[in-house]
């Protein structure tokens, strides 16, 4: 084995002359993981989400008041007011707010009477977000009316003679004040979730992973193409000796990554991956499938380049299929199903589940099935190195 560690030291060392390395390995998984956690925080909910909106009141009654109370009490919404409907509508082609809602005159005494009203929303063309979310705010204030209207008629309903105004009035009031039956718990299996910035951290580090350890096959390649291997089977080593010291480096390389990425990600970027010792024991299955999943497509190939192409399609293909970029499960459930088939699958799997709790227990279902996939490809692959190193 010394002499094993002797040629992976060798690699090693030529491994971090090349400036290159250091790019794969670390630079680009941690920029694009800071990039689409940042540019995409809002999309997720994570960053907080505020918005402008004008208010043009033409109608001064009790409902319509009762809306632009409900928008004053929303901690992510600002309000300015809005005289008239030109006002607003300059307002919003301007870029000063992000959309204006317009309260027509009588629309308090048509909606307290049953018979509908408008409520009308001027959008700013350049804030499709505060826009889309203006909509949704006034279409769910129409369906409380609508809720509250018929509340109110089932009640009026029962009884007899011609409405009376004041307990119109009375019903319609009582009915805003009275709480929801049913609220929504955000401490739910959606805390549970990746947060953007733990997710792309770590589909970054699976996907880049699986490039960084392909050296090792590419590495045996390309010194037999150079006749450096030849002089190394003549001297006095067993040929098992050369394809453990590759291992060694490549398993190293990749596991040096992973941890360079977790620690910088969870540091710079505020990434919460869970249990240390369940990242520790994921992260190691996850580089022992990547290598075994690169070694079996590299050895397929006859030279350093064909090795390298067929290294790549295999890391981009099982990285798309396994979820790196975005989650497999809002896909079509064959789509989740048929992504198990991938080390990359399993990885994010248990990543996601530390994220949201799990301890190291819990996550060893995907540890397994990581060292599954490397017994298995990485036992193929050193099979087919029988004829790059014959023994």
């Amino acid at each position: 084995m010394r002499t094993a560690f002797t040629i992976a030291a060798k690699d090693l060392r030529q491994r971090v002359r090349d400036r290159s390395a250091f790019v794969i390995a670390f630079f680009v998984p941690f920029g694009l993981a800071a990039i689409f956690s940042l540019t995409l925080a809002n999309v997720s909910g994570e960053s907080k989400f505020t918005a402008t909106y004008a208010v043009v009141d033409l109608d001064h009654g009790q409902v319509a008041q009762a809306f632009t109370d409900v928008l004053s009490k929303l901690d992510f919404v600002k309000l300015q007011q809005a005289s008239t409907i030109a006002q607003a509508s300059k307002l919003a082609d301007d870029g000063k707010v992000d959309a204006a809602f317009v309260i027509p005159s009588g629309f308090s005494a048509t909606a307290a009477a049953g018979q509908g009203g408008e409520l009308r929303v001027i959008t700013n063309p350049n804030s499709s977000i505060g826009s889309l979310v203006a909509r949704s705010l006034a279409q769910s204030f129409a369906s409380d009316i609508d809720a509250i209207q018929v509340s109110v008629a089932t009640v009026l309903g029962q009884h007899s003679g011609p409405p009376d105004p004041a307990l119109t009035q009375q019903l319609v009031m009582r009915a805003r004040e009275t709480p929801p039956t049913a609220a929504l718990n955000p401490n739910t299996a959606e805390s549970k979730l990746f947060s953007s910035t733990t997710f792309y951290a770590a589909g970054m580090a699976v996907f880049f992973v699986f490039f960084t350890v392909e050296f090792g096959v590419r590495s045996l390649l390309a010194e037999r193409e150079g006749g450096t291997l030849a002089r190394l089977l003549v001297a006095p080593m067993r040929p098992a000796w050369i394809i453990a010291g590759k291992s060694i480096a490549s398993f190293v390389v990749g596991l040096v990554s992973m941890i360079a990425l977790v620690l910088a990600s969870a540091l710079l970027l505020g990434a919460d991956w869970g249990s240390p010792v369940g990242v520790g024991l994921l992260v190691v299955a996850g580089v022992l499938a990547a290598m075994g999943l690169t070694a079996l497509v590299s050895s397929m190939a006859k030279t350093p380049g064909q090795a390298g192409s067929y290294a790549s399609v295999a890391a981009v293909v099982g990285g798309m299929l396994g979820g790196t970029f975005f989650p497999v499960s809002q896909g079509p459930s064959l789509l989740a199903n048929l992504s198990l088939i991938t080390p990359q699958a399993w990885m994010m799997r248990g990543f996601q589940e530390l994220a949201g709790g799990a301890g190291a227990a819990e996550i060893l279902p995907s540890v397994a099935a990581c060292l599954i996939f490397a017994a298995l490809m990485g036992g193929i692959a050193v099979a087919r190195a029988g004829r790059l190193v014959p023994r």
